[in-house]
């Protein structure tokens, strides 16, 4: 048998945001740690928009005046979250949610308790902390009461980089190690237990070359995600650079190898096996071409369970501007869809459901103005250009309701029949059909109308950003990989979107990241701590 060509008591794969958590966690509880990535780490994590999503009463809520607890985060979680996780995890990381962000700014991440007043799906510059979910919704508001819970990291932009970005520097300084350029393939067993990992290096290629493959993958990156024939054909290129240059090496992990190597929304085909009926080419894939589903699959050869695989989340914001929130969502039968208000991934799930998946914002004269004046003071750059095509492009005007529906190949009657049952609602205050809490409810009755095309189709002019939320399954003490049998899987662990978590069921801003923080923190912790029992 060959020797190890390198070695660490625990070997995290992937160097994203639940990479990075799981490294320090286990650096912290005194493993030597080395991170492996295939790319030049960071993964989803740093193009994100650096949303946490935390609560119970966190210093940055507690700054901002905002009044949370741990029962009343619970109760909305509870409805939002389902079967996802066990009562007792969700209670677990509605628990560790004040700590988490104590955490996260003990390690340089910064945070800021500036408020914002209204309801977005992403806060401008001047804003960090928001609602972020459906908080403030129909249904939701019965539950438990709105606070805001979206921590987003303070930085100009995407803040993405502002979480990964201090928590990669403190793991250095902490003494983690990290090697770029290495794409692991397998999992090494021995008398059935994970003893470490095979991968492909680029530590030994020439200088030049390293520097062309990390160019390529900033390329893959950011670029990527909005145009995935570029993302393909870098690949191709990045996947050449391998086969030429990179080294078969073998790296022990003497306590665990923790798997942190993303969702899969980047391997069509895996994509297509577990969700076949969801229109999922039409959507936009969001994240990294790291997401492809390795770190499953290697997990999956070794006897590994999967849970959730056919759960995808689709994202179609409304807002900014906030006026959107009174309009109404209607289908091509021009049937109402949904409470509008709901955050953007229920928008998309409803709009994956309906027929043709065809959908349209309905607004009056009234609302496009004030949507208009809104636009430039509520919206970041790529939030304005995006609306602004969708208010001039993606349109069909009409001077009546009938006229409008016509244009747009909607039943005149039926479009007619539910702006009618709004209007009423409003009028003689009664609840509205779909749930939309009162004040946020409008009147539809003021000429020309406007159709707005919030369809799947479109990928680059009105992108529907997707990701999965499925992955492996998870002892959720531990983090500890299952088997398909129900036991463990003796030195492996995941974390993040490589695995079922709090978001697998349904997504709303900032759970992911939160997520990751959570189930790499424990993976970390417990991937020495079993060590030490042996």
């Amino acid at each position: 048998m060959r020797t190890w060509d390198s070695s660490a008591d625990i070997v995290v794969v992937g160097y994203g945001g639940a990479g990075v958590a799981a490294a320090l966690a286990a650096r912290e509880s005194g493993a030597d740690v080395l991170a492996l990535d295939r790319f030049l780490g960071g993964g989803a994590t740093a193009l994100s928009g650096g949303i946490v999503y935390a609560g119970g009463g966190t210093w940055v809520q507690r700054a901002a005046g905002v009044q949370d607890d741990i029962e009343n985060m619970l109760a909305y979680l509870r409805a939002e979250v389902g079967d996802a996780v066990s009562e007792q995890t969700l209670r677990r990381f509605c628990e560790g949610s004040a700590a988490m962000i104590d955490w996260l700014s003990s390690h340089g991440v910064p945070f800021q308790p500036s408020l914002c007043p209204y309801k977005t799906s992403y806060p401008t510059d001047d804003h960090y902390l928001y609602y972020s979910g459906s908080e403030n919704s129909g249904g939701f508001r019965d539950l438990a009461k709105p606070a805001q819970r979206g921590h987003r990291a303070h930085g100009r932009g995407v803040s993405g980089k502002k979480l990964f970005g201090p928590l990669a520097k403190s793991a250095a300084r902490h003494g983690v190690r990290v090697q770029t350029g290495t794409r692991a393939t397998e999992l090494v067993i021995e008398d059935g237990r994970v003893v470490g990992v095979r991968a492909i290096s680029l530590a030994d290629a020439p200088v030049k070359v390293r520097r062309r493959f990390a160019t390529l993958a900033r390329i893959s990156a950011k670029p990527g995600v909005y145009h995935p024939g570029l993302r393909n054909a870098v690949g191709k290129l990045m996947d050449r650079i391998e086969a030429r240059y990179g080294r078969t090496v073998r790296i022990q992990a003497r306590s665990g190898v923790i798997l942190t190597t993303g969702g899969f929304i980047a391997n069509g085909a895996m994509v297509g096996q577990h969700a076949p009926d969801y229109p999922w080419a039409e959507g936009l894939p969001l994240g990294t071409a790291g997401d492809d589903g390795s770190g499953i699959a290697m997990a999956q050869a070794a006897g590994a369970a999967t849970g959730k695989m056919d759960a995808l989340s689709t994202w179609r914001f409304i807002a900014p501007p906030s006026a959107f929130f009174g309009s109404i969502a209607v289908d091509a039968n021009g049937q109402r869809m949904i409470d509008e208000s709901r955050y953007g991934a229920a928008m998309g799930a409803a709009i994956a459901t309906a027929p043709g998946n065809r959908a349209w914002l309905l607004v009056d004269a009234e609302l496009l103005a004030e949507s208009q004046r809104q636009l430039g003071g509520q919206s970041v750059w790529f939030q304005r250009m995006q609306t602004e095509r969708l208010m001039r492009v993606k349109r069909v005007t009409g001077h009546t309701l009938e006229d409008v529906a016509a244009r747009a190949g909607i039943e005149p009657a039926a479009l007619r029949k539910t702006v009618d049952a709004h209007n009423r609602a409003i009028e003689q205050h009664l609840p509205d059909p779909m749930g939309k809490p009162a004040d946020i409810r409008k009147p539809l009755r003021t000429g020309p109308y406007v159709l707005l095309d919030i369809s799947f189709k479109a990928r680059l002019t009105y992108p529907m950003p997707m990701l999965t939320l499925g992955g492996l399954l998870v002892d959720e003490d531990t983090g500890a990989v299952l088997t398909t049998d129900g036991g463990t899987i003796p030195g492996l662990f995941a974390a993040g979107r490589a695995a079922v978590g709090v978001c697998s069921n349904s997504y709303v801003s900032g759970l992911s990241l939160a997520d990751c923080v959570f189930s790499g923190r424990r993976a970390g912790a417990h991937s020495v701590q079993v060590n030490s029992t042996l």
